[in-house]
Parts: C-alpha cells; structure tokens; sequence
C-alpha cells in the first residue's frame, strides 16, 4: 500500500510513518523540513506546508491512502494560527485526496473536542460537541474533525477520525520536556485536590490504532464516518502519573497546588491579557489548562475495540520503563539524568 503520511516529522507522525515501512508499505512524508532520519527508511520526504493547498493536493498524487496528524496544539490565544493549520490544512488534504481519488484517510483528532468545561468521566462517541469553547485547539480540531466525518462516501473516499489522548512516549519533543521545564522553573502547581483520573496513551499504541483503521477503512464494516477515542484503557491519576515523570528526571514532586476556581480565574485574566497585547506565546494558565489539569477526563474504549479490533499493546507499566530509558540515554534534553 501507498501512504502519505503528514506530520511525518512530528511526535505521533514518525511512528505511525515507521510502523508503516515495517511492514512493508511504501510510505511518503510531508514535512516541512528535510528528514534524513526519515529518508534512511526509504521513506520519499516531501517538502510542504499544510496549509498550501498546491503543496498538500501534489502530495496526494499516486497513494492509496492518506494519515493525517499534521497540527498545531497548545494554549494560545490567536486564533488564525490554528484555524490555518488545523481547519484549512485539513481542508486541503480532503482536496488532494478528491482530486486524486484517494480511498481511505485517518484523521487524528483529539478527546479534547468533546470538552465543554466539565468532568468526563468514561464518556463514549455519543457525547456531543460543545457549544462553546474554552480554547482556540479543540475548537478547531473539532471544526477539522467534522469536515474530515462529512467527507466520508461510501465507495469513493473512506474517512474516519482518532481521539487519543495524552499522547506520551520516546522521543517526545512537547509534553514531556515543557513539564520538566516548569518544574525546573519552579512554575509547576498542583491544579485542584489532586485527585482527578485521566486517560493517557503510549505512543506505539497510538500508531497501532492509526494502522488498524487505516486497512478497517478497506474492509466492509462500519468504520467509515465515525470518530474514536483511544487511550491505554484505564486512567491514571493525573499529579501521580506527573510526579512519576518528574521523579524519571530526578526532580521532587509538585509540592505546590492552588485551588481549580482560583486557577480559572487566573487564566482567564491571563488570556484576556494575551488577546488585548497581540501577543503569540502561551500564557502560563489558561482556562482550558485549568480544567484539564483538575477534572476527571477518561474514555469509554468499547468502540474502538469493537470496530478497530484495539488493545493496548505496551502496557502503561512497560511504556513508563520505555520512557525512563530513553530519558537516560538522551544527556542533550535531560541532563540532570547524567
């Protein structure tokens, strides 16, 4: 099979791009830079941004399907930045797999576009959007997502779209290292009591899950048009699972906390501030980091097993020891490990 992958550079991309070529597809990679770690696997590298459309649609040219995790994340204020990557990026990959009558595309989606505020606790696809939004990120994902659901046709382009959530792993260059370094900085605080569950997923079960919906999407059975959420399939506790990272780094434990109305209030503030100034960087708190740093947000898998056939592969247990050998062997992005 011919995959392009997009975000073939980015965290979840490269192993969805890897597990591809191991089994034999002829997988191409749009990215915005040159890949020679890419190109070793006899990956063809194609370079472009989403966002141009002429680029994405010459991409599509010539493949049988398409994985689409190219995206902006965070917690900025500026909505034109996700708004180009997130929806119209998205737009032009549904152009070029039009235009090349391309069959098949997964979409990665985030948990996040169901997130209106409040505590999920084992919520499942029927959970509706919101009707407000207290980020740029799910908003615009959530935008994406349905465009990429609409565009599903039986027998001319077969879509579908992936929720995982908390994506963690080797070779993260995001999640990981930004929580270092706030603790580093003294700027890591408990949001709330402490106790709120979430669900998190090892990167390799992530790209597992891309792969069975991508050869789902070829068979006839009722993948098309649906989206999924994924995870590890039981959550942890969130500071527990955070002081477990940091203790990988040999840093103390968050000691620190504030109370979740106070922190909401705090982002809000902040986010007005951001917008009146202009400017582009994230502030500190926001309102959807405090809700998603105090409130329980975990999953019902039951689709996704049914449909997909999915199960964890690597346990949350042997992903965390994965986790803890790359920190040590990488002295650049840990140093203290050393």
């Amino acid at each position: 099979m011919r995959v392009l992958v997009t975000g073939a550079t980015g965290f979840l991309g490269q192993y969805v791009l890897e597990q591809l070529s191991a089994r034999g597809d002829v997988v191409r990679g749009l990215c915005r830079r040159d890949a020679p770690e890419l190109a070793k696997l006899g990956v063809e590298i194609v370079r472009g941004d989403i966002t141009d459309r002429v680029a994405v649609v010459k991409a599509c040219r010539g493949v049988d399907a398409v994985v689409h995790t190219a995206a902006i994340a965070g917690i900025g204020v500026q909505w034109e930045p996700f708004y180009q990557t997130n929806v119209v990026g998205t737009k032009n990959v549904l152009d070029g797999c039009r235009e090349h009558r391309v069959p098949r595309l997964v979409y990665t989606s985030s948990p996040s576009v169901t997130f209106a505020g409040a505590p999920q606790r084992n919520v499942d696809e029927s959970v509706p959007y919101p009707s407000q939004w207290l980020a740029h990120y799910p908003h615009s994902k959530s935008l994406a997502e349905r465009e990429v659901l609409a565009a599903h046709e039986p027998g001319r382009l077969h879509t579908c779209a992936l929720r995982p959530h908390l994506i963690w792993g080797p070779r993260d260059r995001h999640l990981i290292p930004r929580l270092l370094d706030r603790a580093r900085k003294k700027m890591l605080k408990r949001v709330g009591g402490g106790h709120n569950l979430v669900d998190i997923i090892y990167v390799e079960n992530a790209a597992d899950a891309h792969l069975l919906a991508l050869d789902r999407l070829a068979e006839p059975d009722p993948v098309g048009g649906k989206a999924y959420f994924l995870s590890q399939g039981e959550p942890v506790n969130c500071w527990s699972w955070i002081d477990e990272i940091l203790s990988l780094a040999g840093l103390p434990s968050v000691g620190r906390s504030v109370p979740y109305p106070l922190a909401r209030l705090a982002g809000g503030l902040l986010e007005t501030i951001w917008r009146l100034t202009g400017r582009t960087d994230e502030p500190p708190m926001t309102r959807f980091l405090a809700a998603q740093l105090a409130q329980d947000h975990y999953f019902n898998l039951a689709r996704a097993r049914n449909d997909l056939g999915y199960e964890p592969r690597i346990s949350t247990f042997d992903g965390m020891r994965h986790l803890a050998e790359w920190m040590r062997s990488d002295s650049k992005a840990f140093p203290a490990n050393h």
